[in-house]
């Protein structure tokens, strides 16, 4: 029997739900798949390479609150307004 390592497991998907996170935000509003022109490209860009960049624990970006990109990802992916998050560039 395979045992988990719950934590680990964890941290795997956080990751994969960040990168996830950072491949919308590329689809969506950088490249403009869909039409949506709610954010500029240049946000939206700077907001996928945080997730990438929190995902990877980046040392540059330590002052990132990760459970608050991991809930704007959730966001984001699920389509559930992202809009919301105090994370979401004005």
């Amino acid at each position: 029997m395979e045992t988990f390592n719950s934590e680990r497991d964890l941290l795997e998907a956080q990751h994969s739900l960040l990168l996830d996170a950072a491949a919308v935000m590329r689809r969506r509003y950088v490249r403009g798949v869909g039409g949506d022109d709610s954010m500029s490209p240049t946000a939206a860009e700077g907001l996928a390479s945080v997730f990438e960049g929190v995902a990877r624990a980046e040392p540059a970006l330590h002052q990132i609150d990760r459970d608050e990109a991991i809930a704007l990802a959730h966001r984001l992916v699920d389509d559930d307004h992202p809009e919301l998050s105090r994370m979401w560039p004005a």
